[in-house]
C-alpha cells in the first residue's frame, strides 16, 4: 500500500483535469462505485474507504484497504429558444431562435483512497476524489441585440453573440481523516481536513461587458479584462467534515455528518464575471442516514442530504440583481449589483434537499448486489434559465444498480451504473420576455473500482 499510494495519487490528480459531473446541482449523489450503486445512500453502513467523502465517522468500521476507482460520466445537455416578438428591438437581447446540444459528453473521473487502523479504536485515511459541473460547449446559434442606444439590432454568432459559449469547472479534493470508535464499537466520531482546488474557464460572454462593475464604475470608458475567454484559472482553499455514527443494535445504525463551506481563493481571471470579484466558494452540505438490516445479508439504507447553494453568492444570486447596475438602463444606481460586484448576479440556484434510498444484499460469499434511487428538486428556478444555459444542472432523479465481486487474496471488484432521466426547465429570457428558453439534461454514469484489503 505504501509503495502504490503515491503513484496512484499523482495519476489521479493528472486525470482529474477537465472533470465535469453535474448530478445534484454540481455535487454528486455519492463518491465511489459502492456509494453510486446505492444512488448515494449508505452513510450509516460504511463498507469502503470512500465513506470519508460522506461521513468520516464511518471510517472506524472499515478494515485496512487501498481503493482505486474511475467513473465514466456522460451528460447530454441541450437548450432551445422560441421565436421572439422583439427580435432585438426595444432593448431586447434575443437568443436565436436556437436549438443546440452541448459538446463534451464523456468525462473520466478518478478517485483513490487508503486507510490504516492504528489500534482497535483509531483509524486514519487519505483520499483523493473529484467532482464538478457546469461543463458546456455551445457551438453555433445566434443572438440579436442593438449595439447601442438608437442603433438598429445586429445578429452575431454564438449563444450570447460572442462566439462559442460555455464554462468548464473542475474540482478536486484531498482529504485526511481520523476516526475513533468506542470500546464496544457502538459509537464512532470522525473528522476530515480537506484541501480543495478548482479550475475554471468561461467563453463567449463578452457582450455582457457593459454590465460589469469595471465598465460601470469607469463611466463607460474601461472595458473589463477578466470576464471571458481568459483560459483556465485556478482556485485553492479548503474546509472540514465532521461525522458521528451510532450502532445501538446489530440490525440498526444511524449516522450524521456536516461538511463546511470550502473557502476558496478568487478566480482573478474571471473577477468581472463572478460576484465578489471572482469568489467561488464550495457550498456546505449535511447528511443524515439510517440503515436497517432485517437479516444479515440484506441492508436497507435511507439518507437525506441538504446542500446550501445559498451560501455562495456567485452561485445563488439572482440574475435580476443586474437591473440595479447603472449601465443596464433600468434606472439602477448600485455598482455592486453589476457583474463582478459584491452583490452581482449569479446563477440563481436555490438550496437542495436530496432523498436517497438503497438496498444491498449479499447473494453469497462472492457476490453482493445493490440498487438505489434518489430524488431532489433541481436548483434552477424558471426565472433563472438565461444564465443557466451555461450550467443546465437540472436533473432530479437518479436510478442506480451495482455489484461487488469478492476475489481471492482479499481483492474486490466493484461496478455501478446510474441513469438520470431527462428533465426540462422552461422560463422567460430575462433580457427578452417575449421569448422562452428550455433547458434539458439527462445523464449516465458507469463506475469501476478495485480494492485490496489487508
Amino acid at each position: 500500500m505504501n509503495h502504490w499510494l503515491p503513484k496512484v495519487l499523482v495519476s489521479a490528480l493528472v486525470l482529474a483535469a477537465g472533470v465535469a459531473q453535474a448530478t445534484n446541482g454540481y455535487l454528486t449523489d455519492g463518491v465511489g462505485a459502492k456509494s453510486d450503486g446505492l444512488a448515494g445512500a449508505g452513510s450509516a453502513d460504511p463498507t469502503d474507504v470512500m465513506i470519508v467523502a460522506t461521513n468520516p465517522a464511518g471510517l472506524a468500521f472499515v478494515p485496512d484497504r487501498l481503493e482505486v476507482g474511475l467513473s465514466l460520466f456522460s451528460p447530454d445537455r441541450s437548450y432551445s429558444t422560441s421565436s421572439s416578438l422583439a427580435n432585438g428591438y426595444g432593448g431586447a437581447f434575443t437568443i436565436g431562435p436556437n436549438s443546440i446540444s452541448s459538446g463534451n459528453k464523456l468525462f473520466p473521473i478518478p478517485y483513490v483512497a487508503a486507510n490504516w487502523q492504528i489500534d482497535p479504536s483509531d483509524s486514519v485515511a487519505v483520499a483523493f476524489y473529484a467532482r464538478g459541473g457546469m461543463n458546456t460547449v455551445w457551438q453555433g446559434g445566434t443572438a440579436t441585440f442593438a449595439p447601442g442606444p438608437g442603433a438598429a439590432p445586429i445578429t452575431l454568432p454564438g449563444t450570447y453573440g460572442g462566439g462559442t459559449a460555455g464554462v468548464d469547472l473542475m474540482q478536486g479534493f484531498l482529504s485526511f481523516t481520523f476516526a475513533h470508535a468506542s470500546f464496544d464499537r457502538q459509537f464512532s466520531v470522525g473528522a476530515s481536513a480537506i484541501i480543495a482546488m478548482q479550475r475554471f474557464v468561461a467563453r463567449g460572454v463578452g457582450n455582457f461587458a457593459p454590465y460589469t462593475e469595471t465598465f460601470a464604475a469607469s463611466g463607460g470608458t474601461v472595458m473589463p479584462t477578466a470576464l471571458t475567454n481568459n483560459g483556465a484559472d485556478m482556485s485553492y482553499g479548503g474546509g472540514a467534515s465532521l461525522g458521528v455514527e451510532w450502532r445501538p443494535l446489530p440490525e440498526f445504525s444511524a449516522a450524521a455528518s456536516y461538511t463546511t463551506k470550502m473557502y476558496m481563493s478568487r478566480f482573478t481571471k474571471y473577477a468581472d464575471l463572478f460576484a465578489q470579484h471572482g469568489a467561488f466558494d464550495i457550498p456546505a452540505n449535511a447528511t443524515v442516514g439510517l440503515t436497517y438490516k432485517p437479516l444479515p445479508p440484506i441492508a436497507f439504507d435511507f439518507d437525506v442530504q441538504k446542500i446550501w447553494y445559498s451560501g455562495v453568492a456567485s452561485v445563488s444570486n439572482p440574475i435580476s440583481n443586474l437591473f440595479s447596475c447603472p449601465t443596464t438602463g433600468a434606472a439602477g444606481l448600485n455598482l455592486q449589483d453589476c457583474l463582478g460586484g459584491e452583490s452581482g448576479p449569479g446563477f440563481g440556484w436555490r438550496d437542495m434537499t436530496v432523498f436517497k434510498f438503497g438496498v444491498s444484499w449479499a447473494l453469497n460469499e462472492d457476490w453482493t448486489g445493490r440498487i438505489g434511487y434518489s430524488h431532489a428538486r433541481q436548483p434552477i428556478p424558471s426565472s433563472e434559465v438565461t444564465f443557466n444555459i451555461l450550467a443546465p444542472g437540472v436533473v432530479e432523479d437518479h436510478i442506480a444498480v451495482g455489484f461487488t465481486r469478492h476475489l481471492a487474496n482479499h481483492g474486490e471488484f466493484d461496478m455501478a451504473f446510474t441513469y438520470a432521466p431527462e428533465k426540462t426547465v422552461t422560463g422567460p429570457n430575462t433580457f427578452d420576455p417575449t421569448q422562452t428558453i428550455a433547458l434539458r439534461m439527462h445523464q449516465y454514469i458507469l463506475d469501476f473500482a478495485y480494492a485490496w484489503a489487508r
